[in-house]
């Protein structure tokens, strides 16, 4: 008896989907999303400009305490600001090219440039992103700051930890531009009344 021809045989295009993610894949948005989700251990992978990026293990001093120091910012500005939802580490749609899933994201809830999709994931910009990069070599500072300035996100923090250093982009006619910070040091967002932040003292461990 004859086998039938799909017996003993491996589907090319089932084992492509089943293929783990791996830094500097060029995929399309589908094929990333359809290959994390078959990655239920993978924490963190973005596509970003149609390449992959899976971090490093992340450090404690160089990114997981400045990470919950911006977290509780945030947090405090959330449940003080109705209609503002915050978000730790959440995959972002933003066009067919660029997946990524930053440090924090605060968005406006209704009437904002970003909604969540029925399948929950947050389509569109979300008006405020905060990345923790490890230093100006960080693609923090380059690509993902370009694909978020030409996605529209209307404010960009990066906490720079090496250089000790951060800076606060407002999307200004299609470019980034520096907030700068009060007579007191303090930078206010443009976007969100009332979100302030005093650089030094977060710096200096003082929250």
């Amino acid at each position: 008896m004859s086998k039938h021809p799909s017996v003993g045989k491996t589907d090319n295009r089932t084992e492509q989907q089943l293929l783990p993610l791996e830094n500097g894949d060029r995929l399309t948005r589908p094929e990333f999303e359809r290959r994390y989700h078959a990655m239920p251990n993978c924490k963190k992978a973005e596509l970003i400009e149609g390449v992959v990026y899976m971090p490093s293990p992340v450090r404690s001093k160089s990114h997981g305490l400045p990470h919950a120091a911006i977290m509780a910012w945030l947090s405090n500005y959330w449940l003080a600001t109705p209609g503002t939802e915050l978000n730790d580490n959440t995959t972002v749609r933003l066009d067919l090219d660029n997946e990524p899933q930053p440090d924090a994201l605060l968005r406006i809830e209704t009437g904002g440039t970003s909604a969540i999709a029925e399948d929950d994931y947050v389509e569109g910009p979300p008006e405020f992103i905060a990345e923790i990069a490890a230093s100006t070599a960080a693609y923090d500072l380059h690509d993902k700051k370009q694909v978020y300035r030409r996605n529209g996100v209307q404010e960009y923090l990066v906490w720079r930890v090496s250089q000790t250093q951060l800076d606060w982009f407002r999307l200004t006619e299609g470019e980034y531009i520096p907030i700068e910070p009060d007579k007191n040091g303090v930078l206010r967002s443009l976007v969100f009344p009332g979100l302030w932040l005093d650089c030094a003292k977060l710096l200096a461990g003082d929250f």
